[in-house]
């Protein structure tokens, strides 16, 4: 897959099927549009595009910096690559961008610099400053410059009744079973793993200690989960702590996987830890040995749990 940085940076010699969107968590209902796309282009005639935005336009438009998003930029890149989308446009969202009307989008974006063949939408889509224009502008438009558009009905996209919102909320709830049918794949969290006050180690699991970069990446509720993670093309498990560390009164949130039959130095490297499920929430025990025997109790669970899929 091609990525570009920005509109401006775009360059490919054939015409384009295009979608665009956020596309925050790359879940089932966005798939169904992405799907699509890639159908369209199976010939040498066309390549498929997404255009993306990040910063998020809520973040922009809004003023929420506080805005909590399924997916990093690195994650988000790797899931359409996986969908096999041969050109992703990741464009920086300003307030410029958002004064761009309608035509005036269609015209210098779609047209001139994408030369579209077709662009293939939902539904609800509304584009264009102060996001006044909707599908049916878009059809004109499309008969004005030559292009074709293709609607997702109504009927195929509340077919999976899906949003990112419902997903964040399922997240924040730590309704893992829900999140993960929702997106058609496993929650996850990338970064990298950095030395902690290494407790685990002193009751017997020890933990890789994983620091998120991006601040926007939307953290499951606290507890704990079972967690799987691939390295050298083998599958992993775990459990993961999302919390304080309220029994040893800690300060910050932490991030901390204990893998099974696992005793690899990780230190400095970036992994990626899919939460398969939420097995308790966060609590303060009244000793350190209580807390230990808690946590044989969780890994106990979470091999069961394994052992059963």
């Amino acid at each position: 897959m091609k990525i570009f940085n920005s509109i401006n940076d775009f360059v490919c010699a054939k015409k384009t099927i295009l979608t665009l969107g956020t596309f925050d968590g790359v879940h089932l209902g966005h798939r169904k549009i992405l799907e699509k796309v890639t159908q369209n282009t199976q010939n040498d005639a066309t390549e498929s595009l997404v255009l993306t935005f990040f910063p998020h336009p809520r973040m922009i438009l809004q003023g929420q910096s506080d805005v909590k998003l399924l997916n990093t930029i690195g994650e988000k890149i790797d899931l359409l690559e996986n969908l096999g989308i041969q050109n992703l446009v990741i464009h920086p969202f300003d307030e410029a961008f958002s004064k761009l009307t309608a035509e005036e989008f269609v015209k210098t974006v779609l047209v001139d610099r994408f030369q579209i063949q077709k662009i293939i939408i939902g539904y609800d889509h509304r584009f264009g400053k102060n996001r006044t224009a909707n599908i049916d502008d878009l059809i004109i438009f499309g008969k004005k410059y030559k292009f074709e558009v293709e609607q997702i009905s109504v009927q195929e996209i509340e077919e999976v009744s899906i949003s990112s919102t419902k997903i964040r909320k399922a997240l924040i709830e730590g309704n893992m079973a829900m999140a993960n049918e929702y997106l058609g794949y496993k929650y996850f969290l990338t970064g990298t793993v950095t030395k902690g006050k290494q407790l685990g180690r002193t009751l017997g699991f020890p933990t890789a200690n994983l620091t998120i970069a991006e601040n926007f990446k939307l953290i499951p509720r606290n507890g704990v989960y079972v967690v799987k993670s691939i390295f050298n093309q083998k599958p992993v498990f775990g459990m993961m702590n999302i919390g304080f560390n309220p029994t040893v009164v800690g300060e910050n949130l932490t991030i901390e996987i204990h893998y099974f039959d696992f005793d690899t130095d990780l230190y400095g490297q970036e992994i990626r830890v899919s939460i398969l499920k939420h097995l308790r929430s966060e609590q303060k025990f009244d000793s350190i040995a209580l807390l230990k025997d808690q946590l044989e109790i969780d890994k106990k669970s979470s091999l069961i749990y394994i052992k059963s899929l």
